[in-house]
């Protein structure tokens, strides 16, 4: 039997390695790649937002650039939303129908007290996405709402905050049908 020289040292090496390891053959698992789990999409209809259209997008952007199990997309025309958006003149408010679903009403009561309305419109939406309010709390916490005062104008969730909304959105997430109520959060 002919062996090349390149096969030699392959067999060579093989044999030595059989021998290093008390002769049991020993291979690295080939690992799979992980396949990332696809985000929920919720829809959201900002048609009746009015002057806070651009703070809904804003505060929309925020949780896309935030968390990577659920997405906010605007929904088709025709479509029903699982998120309604509505301009009114009472305090901001999020009245959810079960997890990812519900209206938000943008107040503007809280805009004539100089509430920043990005920041109002990503509170409500992480209420939609299963947050309850955080009160008192620090302005670096979305979820204190108005107690972190007019001042504060951060639209983005803390660590907690984006980790308990991945955990909301995971597949298979523990007490999803518990979340299957309607809850009123009246900021």
């Amino acid at each position: 039997m002919l062996i090349r020289n390149g096969a030699r040292a392959a067999i060579v090496g093989a044999l030595a390695a059989l021998a290093l390891f008390g002769g049991q053959a020993v291979a690295s698992p080939a690992e799979a790649p992980q396949k990332a789990a696809a985000p929920k999409v919720l829809t959201y209809d900002a048609g009746e937002s009015a002057e806070f259209a651009e703070a809904v997008d804003n505060g929309v952007k925020v949780w896309n650039d935030s968390v990577t199990g659920v997405r906010l997309e605007p929904a088709a025309a025709g479509e029903e939303a699982n998120v309604r958006i509505v301009a009114d003149d009472g305090w901001p408010r999020a009245v959810t129908t079960s997890l990812g679903n519900g209206t938000v009403y943008m107040g503007r009561e809280a805009v004539q007290q100089g509430y920043d309305t990005t920041r109002i419109a990503s509170h409500e939406l992480g209420h939609i996405l299963g947050l309850p309010d955080i009160k008192p709390g620090p302005c670096s916490s979305l979820m204190s709402g108005s107690t972190a005062g007019p001042s504060c104008t951060n639209p983005n969730p803390d660590a907690a905050e984006k980790a308990e909304v991945e955990e909301n959105f995971a597949e298979g997430a523990a007490g999803a049908a518990d979340r299957q109520r309607t809850l009123v959060f009246q900021d």
